[in-house]
């Protein structure tokens, strides 16, 4: 590549790296949204965790149209309706904070999800395309770290701007006065509004910025001439089965991180705002793992890292699922290092060679991301059923299963046998 080429690419590869950042700031605000929302509203755990089934149904929803625009407009349509719908979303907690109504929440946060539906679709195979395909692991790699940059801050600011640290028993509510139950439940409420607002300022801001930067069209120039069959696309074994994994990859991490906070207090007696910091430095260790697999990319094969980072976190969520002590908390917080590169490596294992397919084939991956929907509802219902929300963790074991068997064979496509190098 020229050096020409690599200064056309430095500002949108920034823009769009930044996105990566804004996504995982939202999605991980939902474990701290979880418990809030389920005091705020007075919720089951299978109730708060429709919060995770409206995010991810908004992504299997809106992936497919996402890939559709950016096949026929181009990548940077794409992204600017994503972030336009990720703002709207944003502004729309206020309201739903001011009636504190569960079901506009809900509906907030579809309309984000619809958006960084969008954003995800765009961006992981964009990121790919800005650069040699040799280097492409190690660069979706590398801007996911700043997925995990967001995810590690998103749990501190929650837990410092929303939650009250307020954690009254059922007892204690049955006996408050009408007026000051209500008064109490409200200030819970209005705690997302001031967050949500900030949020939505600064993702409209980087449309604009999106808006004025001439960005490279990134569309493959068989655009329009083939690739548009949906069950065309299916041909390529390593798609069709890394939407597999990718839906229960999602589906695991999703449940690490939702119930987290519930999972510290029953486990180890951790109070919320304890809990959320516990949780932040989890997410410090997913992004620690993800600039570490960024390295180690260059130098082992894509699909043994996933062997080797799948298998880590079987073994620490057994763990965390079946001890009851404060070593199940530690190692439920060890989870998100190992997680760290699975989604971006299946994904990038998953589009790799589909030529004209690609934009169809990432909108499926993408759609897989539903597997975050459906999950946690299981892991929610264990835990109202037994009482028992360790055991629920389970749950997880079982969906990365699935990830290990795709690092071993389902990667492979059906003309290429051997392993898949991250250069």
């Amino acid at each position: 590549m020229t050096q020409t080429s690599r200064n056309n690419y430095l500002i949108p590869f920034a823009l769009v790296t930044s996105l990566f950042f804004l996504w995982a700031f939202v999605h991980n605000l939902e474990p701290i949204l979880i418990p809030h929302l389920k005091k705020a509203c007075r919720l089951t755990d299978l109730e708060s965790a429709l919060i995770d089934s409206a995010v991810y149904i908004g992504y299997f929803v809106m992936a497919l149209p996402a890939g559709l625009v950016m096949k026929r407009f181009g990548y940077k349509a794409g992204i600017l309706a994503g972030l336009l719908m990720y703002g709207a979303g944003a502004l729309l907690f206020l309201p739903a904070a001011d009636g504190r109504q569960y079901g506009m929440f809900l509906g907030a946060l579809f309309v984000i999800a619809s958006g960084c539906a969008f954003l995800e679709t765009a961006a992981n195979p964009y990121v790919t395309m800005l650069g040699s395909r040799d280097s492409a692991h190690t660069r979706i790699n590398f801007a996911q770290s700043f997925n995990g940059f967001g995810a590690f801050i998103a749990p501190f600011a929650g837990g410092l701007f929303i939650l009250s640290g307020k954690e009254y028993s059922d007892d204690t509510l049955a006996a408050m006065a009408p007026a000051e139950l209500e008064a109490y439940l409200q200030m819970e409420a209005d705690a997302v509004r001031f967050p949500y607002l900030v949020i939505a300022l600064v993702v409209l801001f980087v449309a604009v910025l999106v808006w004025f930067t001439k960005m490279p069209d990134g569309r493959t120039s068989s655009v329009g001439k083939s690739g548009g069959n949906l069950w065309q696309v299916f041909r390529h074994r390593q798609l069709k089965w890394g939407v597999v994994a990718q839906f229960f990859y999602v589906g695991a991490q999703v449940g690490v991180t939702s119930f987290f906070i519930r999972f510290s207090k029953f486990s180890s007696g951790v109070p919320e705002k304890e809990a959320a910091f516990w949780l932040s430095m989890a997410l410090l260790g997913f992004m620690v793992g993800r600039f570490a697999g960024t390295l180690l990319s260059r130098f082992i094969p894509a699909n043994r890292l996933l062997l080797i980072y799948a298998s880590c976190c079987i073994v620490l969520l057994l763990v965390a699922s079946l001890i009851k002590s404060e070593l199940a908390l530690w190692a439920l917080i060890a989870v998100p290092f190992f997680e760290s590169i699975i989604f971006p490596t299946i994904f990038s294992l998953s589009i790799d060679d589909l030529k004209e397919d690609t934009e169809l084939g990432s909108s499926l991956v993408v759609m897989a991301i539903a597997g975050g929907a459906f999950f946690p509802l299981a892991m929610g219902w264990i835990s109202d059923a037994t009482g028992n929300i360790q055991i629920a963790y389970l749950v997880p074991v079982a969906c990365l299963l699935v990830v290990l068997w795709y690092s071993l064979d389902g990667y492979r496509a059906e003309s290429n046998s051997h392993d898949t190098k991250a250069a």
